[in-house]
């Protein structure tokens, strides 16, 4: 094993060599898995490796029916920078207008780069449909189901526990409560461990959907500073939480929504050792745990916790497909309380939802279609970032997500993207406005783009189109 190996690992060096040195070209095609292995003597299965490694790399990507090719650079540029917050927490008031931003990327015709959605031509769609005609013909009992205590499904759970194993787990099967969504998830642990008018603690900025949550239960939101290659700033909520005003905290430690940061492990184990001490619980967003850019996955901050005080939530909607409605919170101390508020909420998650995820998860069709999906984000994220820099305003700055689906604009200027907004809905663009990502209306200059669809001509002239607006909005 060790041989096969450096075999890949020294053909892998020879061609990032050769790509180093511009030797092979950007676009260049590599020769075929057939050719190489025969010139280089190696099987198949070990040019392949060398292959997948270079991609993991970032130096050649796969076109499908025409082999491996090098990847086109993205052309230099500056990052965002972190910005100061308020230092006092404000009521959030923006669901309003995100329903707006929302029903507008549903538009037929639209260029969809609003709401953060990934083409379900990347997705397993049908493998989950035969697997539904599978489980409810195998388990035609699952219908008759109406149980208000027993509302996991074992299969799905013991799946969850395992695929823990890989991040340091595994998590207590006991504190897993199955959702219909992450966004559920995070709506039941906030019910969980606060009352209307506490402080919620959120990075700045945040994805609008905690925001529209915290709105909804009356709760005030704080906005913790973060930068768009660290993410958040420990320090910052360091001294933010001294006082015990902030009542829970609501954070996206992997490849956060908008800026796409994954925070080191040694800030994810100080902010759980921080919050655990001050006795403040710790809402984990993980649903694009599984989608990082790099060789492996980052744990969550729920691995390095040994209190019970975090509480992670997930789904797979962005991994298997939306419409799947099925997530999970493993809520450690805070499991009965959550338990409690689903009960409530909405009772039991489709049973046979769950065993078509268990079923998904056990077979290793996941893990299959993650490799391909995860590298299908990154070419996304990469060409629109590619595009942004050639088609918008001299000075623009764009975020180097580490994985996701989403990049994150700062035009230069005091220019207004709500007004872009506005202008290119009337064109049929899609896209979301900077200051929907904070409660006190922080990034009016910025802007979110969707990358989960498949590069074509109308995406990169629906962002050619975009860059010519934001040229001409005033301020620019």
């Amino acid at each position: 094993m060790e041989e096969r190996n450096l075999r890949y690992e020294t053909l892998a060096d020879e061609f990032a060599g050769l790509i180093d040195r511009r030797v092979l070209g950007p676009g260049d095609r590599l020769p075929s898995v057939r050719k190489l292995s025969q010139e280089k003597r190696l099987s198949v299965s070990t040019v392949l490796q060398a292959l997948r490694t270079l991609e993991d790399r970032g130096l050649v990507e796969a076109r499908p029916q025409s082999g491996f090719f090098v990847r086109r650079r993205p052309l230099a540029r500056a990052e965002p920078e972190a910005r100061r917050t308020p230092a006092r927490p404000v009521k959030v008031d923006i669901s309003q207008r995100i329903l707006r931003v929302l029903q507008l990327n549903n538009r037929p015709g639209v260029v969809p780069l609003g709401a953060a959605l990934p083409d379900t031509s990347l997705l397993p769609v049908k493998a989950i449909q035969r697997l539904y005609a599978s489980v409810a013909r195998q388990q035609p009992n699952l219908l008759r189901s109406n149980s208000h205590t027993d509302m996991n499904e074992p299969a799905l759970v013991r799946q969850l526990v395992r695929r823990s194993m890989s991040w340091g787990g595994p998590l207590d099967a006991d504190e897993i409560v199955v959702t219909n969504s992450c966004s559920e998830a995070m709506f039941l642990c906030l019910r969980a461990v606060t009352k209307p008018g506490d402080t919620v603690a959120v990075e700045s900025p945040s994805y609008y959907l905690m925001l529209q949550l915290i709105e909804s239960l009356g709760l005030k939101a704080l906005e913790i500073p973060t930068d768009p290659r660290r993410g958040l700033s420990v320090d910052a909520l360091d001294l933010a939480t001294r006082e015990g005003k902030v009542k829970a905290c609501l954070f996206v430690t992997n490849a956060s929504n908008p800026l796409g940061t994954i925070l080191s492990d040694a800030d994810k184990k100080r902010l759980v050792r921080l919050l655990e001490a001050r006795g403040v619980p710790l809402i984990e967003d993980d649903i694009y745990g599984d989608l990082q850019f790099g060789e492996r996955r980052p744990w969550p901050a729920k691995a390095f916790d040994r209190s019970g005080n975090v509480m992670l939530c997930a789904s797979f909607s962005k991994s298997i497909t939306p419409a799947l409605r099925c997530g999970y919170v493993a809520a450690g101390r805070y499991a009965t309380e959550v338990m409690r508020q689903k009960t409530l909420a909405s009772g039991a998650t489709n049973p046979v939802t769950q065993n078509v995820l268990a079923r998904f998860l056990e077979t290793g069709a996941y893990d299959r279609s993650l490799r391909a999906l995860r590298r299908a984000y990154r070419q996304q994220v990469e060409r629109t970032a590619d595009a942004v820099s050639r088609y918008f305003p001299e000075g623009t700055r764009i975020t180097r997500p580490q994985g996701g689906v989403v990049l994150w604009l700062e035009l230069p200027g005091k220019v207004d993207t709500n007004l872009l907004f506005e202008r290119a809905a009337e064109e049929n663009i899609a896209c979301v406005p900077g200051d929907l990502f904070s409660p006190s209306g922080l990034y009016r200059n910025c802007l979110r783009l969707n990358c989960g669809n498949p590069w074509t001509p109308a995406i990169e002239a629906g962002v050619r189109r975009l860059g010519e607006l934001a040229a001409a909005l005033p301020g620019a």
